[in-house]
């Protein structure tokens, strides 16, 4: 039996996608209530996708240090102590948003280099990667900016065609259906180690919000501005992400992803259908 912690937008997406998986409801950093969940289950395998993220964004974590560091540090370490209790394979989620700008090498991040977090979100998850990364029967699977076709908050195109102000710069992304595959797969190669899971090539936020009004809806508008701009208006408090990572580590165990663009658009196509099902709801 796999668990899964964590019932956000990843973790209740993976419990009901991923084969013999179980949405185990329990207080990750009750190591108690972690252990009991996961015997009553018969858990041989866990994916760890809960931790905060602040609501409605990052800045929500500046404020709150503890509550923050509680979940995304003390209980990553929760769980895998408690998997490793009971010889379950532990699959943490962690984030790619560790990085901030420009690789050391070319070709983007790679998953063994030292990472430069500045927001307290992302030091709380390259804390937990430094820990988790040094423990047998632990892989750790770093995402970036997911991307779904169904609408929601924690969605990126959600995120982006909601603000009035939008940065243009270069990212990596994680397709959700990708992830969801990926997951599988080092789930059952209880692949060890950190592991970059995103899509292969670059997203611009301009690219996406062109075919956004290109598919879903042709009259959407926003403002492009430079990450220093948003700052200087006072809009974020937290510096924000912008990296492009490597997935080496996922390709040499032959775990391959969509081109980004590729899948950006069948994202987009059913973003579009989705947003017309529940507006033909709402008129019911």
């Amino acid at each position: 039996m796999l668990g899964v912690l964590g019932h956000g937008f990843l973790g209740t997406r993976l419990a009901a996608d991923l084969p013999g998986a179980v949405l185990l409801h329990v207080d990750i950093t009750d190591r108690a209530a972690v252990l009991a969940a996961l015997r009553e289950h018969g858990c041989t395998a866990v994916v760890n996708a809960a931790g905060k993220t602040g609501f409605p964004n990052v800045d929500w974590c500046e404020e709150h240090a503890f509550e923050t560091f509680r979940s995304n540090v003390t209980g990553a370490l929760v769980v895998a102590e408690a998997a490793a209790e009971l010889g379950a394979y532990l699959l943490h989620l962690g984030s790619g948003c560790i990085f901030y700008g420009p690789s050391p090498s070319p070709g983007g991040w790679r998953e063994d280099d030292f990472a430069n977090p500045v927001s307290l979100y992302s030091r709380s998850k390259y804390a937990a990667d430094l820990m988790l990364s040094r423990l047998p029967n632990v892989g750790i699977a770093r995402l970036r900016m997911p991307i779904d076709g169904s609408p929601a908050p924690r969605n990126l195109i959600t995120k982006l065609v909601g603000y009035a102000q939008v940065i243009d710069v270069e990212n990596s992304v994680t397709v959700v259906d990708d992830m969801v595959v990926a997951v599988r797969e080092l789930v059952g190669h209880r692949a060890q180690g950190v592991f970059h899971v995103t899509n292969p090539g670059v997203l611009r936020h301009r690219e996406l919000l062109e075919g956004y009004r290109e598919l879903v809806d042709p009259l959407h508008r926003c403002e492009l501005v430079d990450e220093a701009e948003l700052e200087k208006r006072g809009l974020v408090r937290a510096a924000r992400s912008n990296c492009i990572l490597q997935s080496s580590r996922l390709a040499a165990l032959g775990i391959v992803l969509r081109p980004v663009h590729e899948a950006l658009r069948d994202v987009l196509t059913r973003y579009a259908a989705a947003r017309k099902g529940i507006a033909q709801v709402a008129e019911l």
